[in-house]
């Protein structure tokens, strides 16, 4: 999605700080937390269809 005005994007960053800051200082372990966010900056995951576990896998 890209903001088409200058309230849209003012819209959008305000929520991605909101949302940093409540997954920063929210409930989470942060081990898990820095676990996610180098999952993130490594890029290399896969997409998992829950109706075909195994198959996307490829372990069928």
């Amino acid at each position: 999605m890209h903001p088409q005005n200058k309230d849209q994007l003012l819209a959008l960053k305000a929520i991605a700080k909101a949302w940093k800051i409540s997954v920063e200082t929210g409930p989470y372990d942060p081990d898990f937390v820095a676990m996610v966010k180098k999952a993130e900056e490594r890029g290399n995951y896969k997409d998992v269809d829950p109706n075909d576990i195994w198959g996307s896998l490829n372990l069928k």
